[in-house]
Parts: C-alpha cells; structure tokens; sequence
C-alpha cells in the first residue's frame, strides 16, 4: 500500500479546528492549488496511529472556499470601499475546502481522520472497499453503471444480487425528470444486466409498455449503433451490449382490429411470429372487476359488495371458473350484463341484488357502460376472437430466460390498470399458491412498470391494485416476484411501496420534490447536488452502500424510438 502510495498526489491535507471537528462520521480537508474536485468524489485519508495504518475512505458532499477574513465587509473595505478595479490593499489568504462523510474504514476503525492526514483520490479497488463490494462475493454481483470521478478514475458499480432478486432484499425504484427515456434506459439497461449476470434462464421478464412504441422493440439492434464511448462502458461493466433475445410481445385489440388486423399500438413489432393479440370479454373479465373500478370512490363498499355478487354468479360453485347459472344464467356478454336479469327488471330499471339497493346497482351500470362501452380503446370485446388471447393465460406461461413486452400505451386509465392489476394478480397467485405439479416457472419474475405513481398512489389510501401492489413490494421478495418501478416524482408513490424498495435510484429533480418526506433518508447536500445533474447522470443508493453515489451508464444496445 505505501509504494501505491508514494505513486498517487495527494491532493490535500485533513483540516480539523477548535469549532468544526472531524468526527467519526464526517471529516474536512484543504484541497493543494489546482486541484479539481467535485460532489460526490471518493476519497481516501492515509490513517497512522498508535493503533496501526488504515484508509478511511469518504465521499465528497460539498466544496467550500474560506479566507481569513472575518466578515464579507472586510473584503469589501480592503477594495477601497467597493471599488471593482482596485488592488486590495489587504491580500486575503484563502484555500477550497472539502467536506467528507466516511463510507468506511478498511480496518473497521472508526477514529475520526486527524488533521494533516494526506488525502488521495481513492483507486477502483478502494472505491470497493469503501462501498462495501469487497465484502459481495463476485457471484453475487451485479453491475449498476460507472463511478467517474474528476481525476478520470472509473470504477463499476456494484449490487448485490441478494438484495436485488432477494432472499436480504427486492425491488428497485427509479425516480427523476433526468429527461426522454432516462428512466425507462436505465431500468432496461439494469434488467439485461441482471440477465447476463445472473442465471438468466431462472428469471422472467415482464415488461409494460407506457409510451409510445419505444418497448416494443426490444429484440431489435439500434440501427444507429453504439457510440466508441459507449462500447468502453459496456466493455468496463464486463456486460455484452446486445439487445433482448428471446421477446414475445402481447398487444392490445382496438376497435379497427377485427377489420385491419392491426393491434391498437403505436407501432408493430417487425417479427410477427412473436406477437400476440389480446383483449377482454366478460368471461375474460368477470373475476376482475374490483380492478376495473379500481379507481371508483367505494366508501360504503356498496361497490365492492355488487362485485362479489357479480363473481359468484359468474362463477361455477364447484371450480370457480366461468359459469353462470341460476339467475345469472342469461349473462354471457357485457350488454347482457349490462342490461338484462338480474340487474335489470323488464322495464330496464336497475335491480335490487341482494343487500346491494337499486341506487347502487345503477351507479355500478353507468360507470361500467362508460368503461366497457362508450369510452373504451376497443379492447372490451363481446366475445374474445379466436386470434385473441386470454392475457392471465398468456402470463401464466412464462418461462426462464423469456421477456413479455405487454404494450398498455393507448389504453385508457382504467384498461391500463385493468391490464397492470391482472399482471400482478397472475404472477402472485401462481408463485403463492400451490403451483401445479409439473408446471416450469422461473425462479425470479422481473416486473417493470413505468409512471409507478398511477397504480399506487401515495393519497390514496385502499384500492384492490394498491393492495396487490403492496403484496408485491412486501412479500414479493419471499417468493421470487420482483417490482422495478419508475415515475417522475417519488413523493407521488405509496410510501410502503418505495420504502420496500432496497434500492433506488434518482435522477434530475427539483428542490421542492426534494423537500417531500420521501426523500428523508438523503442529506441535504446530496439533495442540493442532485438538482444539478445532467442527463444520463443517477444518484444510487443501494442497501450495502453507506452513502448515495453518482453513477453513468450506457446507452441501450436496442432500437429506441427516434434513433430510424
């Protein structure tokens, strides 16, 4: 260590006075004439005591300048008064200051950094150590993008894999307004990461599409290609740049689709033997409804108690599946549903069913009408054709290694979470009830859903998907069924579904989103340099991490909208 050592500047001496201290938890240091350093810098401080050498390594949290003037009017007065173009008559000394919060110590002493202690830029292997990746085993590790610090030093960011895919921890949150697409590429780029290094045929992907047709492509190379710099980094991150392998896509049906045969999306994926057309019939829908009116103001449950009727009478007694009978036995399609027995007396008015009074079950008729009928993309169908699947089916046959892009990105709100919610039911149920004997499910389940904050947000306080989302974010790690989750402002999100999360990552955000509670758990200078990053620029935190750190990453290797 003392020959690399001797090799390294230092780039400064620790500083430590009467009134500010280093402490066990931060430390100071005067940076040596000409030296650039910046926010979010690792640095190392050469420890030598009774007790031995170490390094305590530290991150960069802000940059200070001090002069030995007492008062700014001291400085103002020694230029004449104000004069602009006057020499000082009194020289000031001054030097850059830098504050340290410690990240580690090599040794695991905790002493705080005495004065005069040389400070270097800490190495790739140091930037190991001091976040605590020394300690994951390589197995284990995941590549999260790349730590550049002002001296040109890169080192790759690691996570743990068991606090990504469990059993110590799950999920990953991405938040931030770092501009078009940054979220959505560092969550893609994250996904194939996991993929390459970990067993990839152990893990489905499930992958929403929210925005135009930028997912859908995702098997396709950029036509464009990848930059000299962005192969370097996807060389350094020990990952292949290659898009997805192995993608089917599922599309929505629209109202055009029985004449045209085109799906209601921005655009088709140009491998048509990988796609698959979906859509919803009553018989698809009738155990779905608390999703469908997710978003329906239910205080009295009059809503809730209508829909488990609906169920049970659709439902047969002996397998729970399609099968109705009784009163419900007229009920095959939504108008008959709609408009018919029993909700429908001869007269066409709204019924009493049950406890549920005539009032209610005309509200439930109205907003069902306007959602299935009057203000739908096409997808509700009266029966589902036969080049139309059954999109809980089609889920429930995912396997390792294989990718689902199921597009939502012209579907009206209630549709995208009728689609989102029957994602989330299917993978919960077929990973936390007895799976059938002989049935091959992945090990893992990755799920990515962009703009987060629609189906859990944070006032709200009970819905059916909230409930199924928070099953997911806080059980899901038990059992295998991962949430990638991204949106623009964090403090729009469930906070039980962000604090499940053990890591998350936040790009560009403003100093208001930044005073919400959510971001509690990040200093105050941190928050101050995240309103000045750049596009492609994140801030990590990861639950081995001590401290958030600022990594970059590459471009996606697949063909993104835009880049014709």
């Amino acid at each position: 260590m003392m020959e690399e050592e001797s090799v390294r500047p230092v780039i400064g001496l620790a500083s430590a006075t009467h009134s500010d201290p280093n402490t066990s938890n931060s430390f100071s240091f005067w940076l040596t004439p000409g030296v650039i350093l910046n926010p979010f810098d690792i640095v190392e401080a050469e420890q030598v005591a009774h007790y031995g050498t170490s390094r305590t390594f530290g991150i960069v949290t802000t940059l200070e300048h001090t002069t030995d003037a007492p008062t700014h009017l001291t400085n103002f007065i020694s230029s004449n008064f104000g004069d602009v173009n006057e020499t000082p008559n009194t020289q000031r000394q001054g030097t850059m200051l830098a504050r340290v919060a410690v990240l580690s110590n090599d040794k695991d002493i905790y002493m705080p950094v005495r004065t005069q202690a040389p400070i270097r830029f800490a190495t790739p292997e140091g930037i190991r150590v001091a976040l605590g990746i020394d300690e994951v085993p390589e197995a284990y590790r995941i590549p999260a993008g790349i730590i550049q610090m002002s001296n040109g030093t890169r080192a790759v960011a690691y996570l743990d894999r068991r606090y990504i895919l469990g059993p110590e921890g799950a999920h990953v949150n991405i938040t931030g307004i770092s501009g078009l697409a940054t979220k959505t590429s560092y969550a893609i780029f994250l996904i194939q990461a996991i993929l390459q290094r970990a067993q990839a045929e152990e893990i489905g992907v499930i992958i929403l599409n929210v925005k135009h047709g930028d997912l859908l492509r995702l098997d396709r190379p950029s036509p464009r290609g990848l930059s000299a710099e962005d192969y370097e980094m996807w060389e350094a991150l020990g990952l292949e740049p290659k898009p997805f392998t192995d993608v089917r896509y599922l599309l929505p049906w629209g109202k055009d689709t029985h004449r045209t045969g085109q799906p209601n999306s921005f655009l088709v994926p140009a491998d048509l033997g990988k796609v698959n057309l979906y859509a919803y019939s009553l018989q698809d829908t009738y155990d779905k409804l608390d999703l469908l009116l997710s978003h329906v103001p239910d205080p009295w449950d009059t809503l809730g108690a209508l829909i488990g009727e609906v169920t049970m009478g659709l439902s047969d007694p002996n397998t729970g599946e399609w099968g109705p009978s009784g009163e419900w036995k007229d009920v095959s399609d939504w108008d008959s549903l709609l408009d018919g027995p029993p909700l429908v007396d001869e007269q066409g008015r709204a019924k009493r069913v049950k406890d549920v009074r005539p009032e209610s079950v005309g509200r439930f008729r109205r907003i069902m009408r306007r959602i299935v009928k009057t203000r739908q993309s096409g997808l509700f169908v009266k029966q589902r054709p036969k080049i139309a699947c059954n999109l809980s089916k089609e889920i429930a046959k995912i396997r390792g290694g294989e990718t689902i892009v199921v597009d939502i990105a012209k579907l009206t709100d209630e549709e995208q979470t009728l689609v989102f919610g029957d994602i989330l039911r299917t993978i919960y149920r077929l990973y936390a009830e007895s799976a059938v004997e002989g049935e091959e499910l992945p090990q893992k389940v990755i799920i990515f859903v962009d703009e987060l904050n629609k189906y859990a947000p944070a006032r709200e306080k009970e819905s059916p998907i909230i409930e199924q989302i928070l099953d997911i974010a806080e059980r899901g790690r038990s059992l295998g069924v991962i949430l990638i989750g991204a949106e623009q402002f964090m403090s729009a999100v469930h906070p039980r579904v962000v604090g499940n999360a053990s890591t998350v990552v936040v790009g560009r955000a403003g100093s208001a989103e930044l005073a919400d509670s959510a971001y509690r758990a990040l200093d105050p200078e941190v928050k101050a340099n995240i309103t000045r990053l750049q596009k492609g620029e994140l801030v990590l935190s990861h639950a081995i991490y001590r401290q958030p750190i600022k990594i970059i990453f590459p471009r996606p290797t697949y063909h993104q909208e835009g880049a014709d």
